[in-house]
């Protein structure tokens, strides 16, 4: 399994420049594949819900990794459209949240987890409150699209003024991440951090979504191969 490297060059490309992300980092535990990924499958599509626990250990390594965390963050997580949910009968981020929490608080005083910010779940207060068709056979720019207004934030008493970090099971893209950002931001958020267990690694993707970090951890710009996650910061 893997855990994070860097993905970007120190110099943006063009396209990069005109599409900056609206987070301040990004990071994912590992690349979305092998054991990582049957992993998620087991939890995601298979409803072994017992999976949770070893996956969120591996997003707290991540989030225990990210550098430059402000002191305190409102954690939440991506939301599922609500018939979504109830087809599916959890949704898995908010299940490796809860999970991932949990081992923070186990954990408190090893790793970095001593030097970790304080950590308030609002796992809810987001909402998707448009159905949106599949995003895995759309290109970067329609899925996109396909987000576009498919978010809410349900608890803004949480969010504003705040310093959020959003949880995902899968970067691909960054879509889902920038939307959610956006909306975030647009609600009071004083900045958004994001966290992921895994990062697809598709020849084009990292072009245009610039910042990430992951545990073998992914980093932007100047991605550097490592025993940490992978992690994006967005360029200053």
């Amino acid at each position: 399994m893997e855990s994070a490297n860097t993905l970007f060059p120190e110099s943006l490309c063009e396209l990069c420049e005109r599409a900056r992300p609206p987070f301040a980092q990004a990071a994912a535990y590992g690349v979305y594949q092998d054991t990582l990924r049957a992993l998620i499958h087991l939890l995601k599509y298979e409803g072994v819900r017992s999976v949770a626990a070893p996956l969120g250990a591996l997003l707290a390594l991540t989030i225990a990794k990210m550098p430059d965390l402000p002191d305190a963050l409102t954690v939440v997580a991506v939301p599922l459209h609500p018939d979504k949910e109830r087809q599916r009968g959890f949704n898995q981020t908010i299940l490796l949240a809860e999970a991932t929490l949990h081992t923070l608080r186990k954990q408190q005083g090893t790793l970095r987890a001593s030097s970790l910010p304080q950590l308030e779940p609002a796992l809810r207060a987001l909402g998707r409150q448009r159905a949106t068709e599949s995003q895995s056979n759309l290109s970067a720019r329609d899925r996109r699209r396909n987000l576009r207004g498919a978010f809410f934030v349900a608890e803004p008493q949480r969010i504003a003024g705040r310093s959020i970090l959003l949880l995902d099971d899968i970067y691909t893209t960054g879509a889902t991440a920038r939307e959610c950002a956006r909306v975030l931001l647009a609600a009071g958020a004083a900045a958004v951090h994001v966290a992921t267990l895994a990062r697809s690694q598709r020849e084009g993707v990292a072009l245009w979504d610039a910042p990430f970090l992951g545990a073998r951890m992914e980093t932007t710009p100047g991605l550097s191969r490592s025993a940490e996650p992978c992690r994006t910061q967005a360029p200053s």
